[in-house]
């Protein structure tokens, strides 16, 4: 009897092959590995208090009207007392459930979220995300980056103004909720892109990976009961609260 034979197309196995890469994620290279020891505490406990994420909510840096007029302080109030604490407490329960050691880094669960449940994607990754997006807003934030970041954009995009026109295009383009990013990629290069609902570019399932450098909750609970349905206008007044000495540490210490 004749053995059937395997007839995969150029264009099936080019999907396969994309899949198995993006499962891979940034964990698998050399600068994630670096990363995710940083934040274990492996290369000073400096980097790692800077770097890695805890599974509690940690308390607003700011008052919630402090980041007015650009985002006001209701806003800010329903989005860390309610949309982030609820992913916070169902974080909890969802490490309970599947045995994740909560002493190590969030970091450690998201760069291998293909091994968890959906529960688990949704809520570490709306964590995660919404504790970096406080850190990265300031009451004294706006202006333009200096330093060794300023040159980096400027390598990277041409401009800063270059830089801002890419990054709004991507939190204005992202189909439905979601989040913008800029990332150090595995190669230490910077690049602008979204993802999808509360994924984030430290996921190994996502199409867009790197190591967040900033972010921006496009969500419409971040915006709406200011900006309504204006999320370019909201995306353009973000920059008067961006925090770049906090990007700039950051870039700082994954260089």
């Amino acid at each position: 009897m004749k053995k059937p034979t395997l007839n995969l197309s150029r264009r099936t196995f080019l999907s396969q092959s994309t899949k198995a890469t993006l499962a891979l994620g940034i964990g698998s290279s050399v600068f994630g590995s670096a990363f995710l020891a940083a934040c274990s505490g492996g290369s000073g406990e400096e980097e790692k208090i800077m770097l890695s994420t805890g599974f509690e909510q940690t308390p607003l840096g700011y008052d919630y009207a402090a980041l007015e007029p650009h985002i006001d302080a209701m806003t800010m109030e329903i989005h860390h007392t309610k949309h982030a604490a609820g992913y916070a407490k169902n974080l909890a329960d969802a490490a309970a459930e599947e045995s994740v050691d909560i002493s190590k880094p969030l970091e450690d669960v998201l760069m291998n979220i293909s091994k968890y449940s959906t529960k688990m994607r949704n809520n570490a990754g709306g964590h995660y995300n919404h504790e970096f997006f406080w850190k990265t807003m300031s009451p004294d934030g706006g202006g333009k980056p200096e330093g060794e970041l300023a040159e980096a954009i400027n390598a990277s995009f041409g401009s800063f103004e270059e830089f801002v026109t890419e990054f709004e295009n991507a939190g204005k383009t992202r189909f439905g909720s979601g989040w913008a990013w800029l990332v150090l990629d595995k190669n230490q290069m910077l690049a602008v892109g979204s993802t999808p609902n509360q994924d984030n570019p430290l996921m190994d399932v996502s199409d867009f990976q790197g190591v967040p450098l900033m972010g921006i909750d496009v969500w419409e609970h971040a915006y709406y009961l200011k900006y309504m349905n204006d999320r370019g206008g909201y995306i353009g007044n973000w920059w008067n609260v961006i925090n770049w000495n906090a990007v700039a540490e950051r870039f700082d210490a994954l260089k």
